[in-house]
């Protein structure tokens, strides 16, 4: 174990607590691309850009072409929590862990055990009709081939937040308020480069700032502790 894990596993062992923010990297080891890494789904070739398919705009204008790709790329119904995951879900039950904030829309946590998440953009697993607000789950929209429309007649959007979407605005507060009040901030497999969710780690007022990540963010200068290693990797050693 080397000192920045046997720092982390002192601070953990601590801490009361925890609040974990998560990003793409988190779910990788699940099987799960992340976005901007060199195999990642913005450096793949559509006949538009990920961000313009996956935008409010071209949801509204092109809907078939949206649900093709958001089938083909975005849903992993199948997948596995990894351990991260399983650690996460361990420190709820042990009553360290505050909160988890993630960027995420993959149910992931919640698959492991965790309740106490904040999803702030959104999930695959709800999805609502624009007409009528029914809800329905993941499997609906699977079972279509092409839009997938309520019985009302209505398309049925995933309550995933698109570019050119706002953040709910009580789930920026809860987050807030969580990183205000963790005594560990862990933040892992994230660019920092969304905003404004990468902005929110600016409310931390603590000095047990980690960073998790394989490349390095702008947020590097401010980390009390910064670690370069697999996450799942790295969380598997900790209490």
């Amino acid at each position: 174990m080397n000192a920045n894990i046997q720092t982390l596993t002192q601070w953990v062992t601590q801490a009361n607590n925890i609040v974990f923010f998560g990003g793409a990297g988190v779910s990788t080891e699940s099987g799960i691309p992340d976005f901007r890494s060199t195999d990642g789904l913005y450096h793949q070739s559509y006949d538009y850009p990920p961000e313009t398919i996956l935008s409010h705009t071209f949801f509204q204008t092109h809907p078939a072409e949206f649900f093709q790709f958001y089938r083909d790329n975005m849903l992993y119904s199948n997948v596995k929590p990894n351990a991260a995951h399983q650690k996460l879900a361990q420190w709820e039950k042990d009553g360290k862990l505050l909160s988890i904030i993630t960027q995420n829309i993959d149910g992931l946590h919640q698959k492991a055990g965790n309740s106490k998440v904040l999803e702030l953009h959104g999930s695959v697993h709800r999805n609502y009709c624009q007409t009528c607000g029914r809800f329905y789950p993941l499997e609906r929209v699977q079972a279509d081939s092409g839009i997938p429309h309520c019985e009302c007649g209505g398309i049925i959007k995933p309550d995933v937040v698109l570019y050119e979407e706002r953040l709910k605005d009580s789930i920026l507060e809860q987050s807030i308020e969580a990183i205000q009040t963790a005594d560990l901030l862990i933040v892992a497999g994230t660019s920092l480069t969304v905003y404004p969710a990468a902005g929110l780690l600016n409310a931390y007022l603590g000095n047990q700032l980690v960073l998790i990540n394989r490349s390095s963010t702008k947020y590097d200068q401010s980390a009390n502790l910064l670690i370069g290693e697999n996450i799942a990797a790295v969380m598997q050693q900790l209490p």
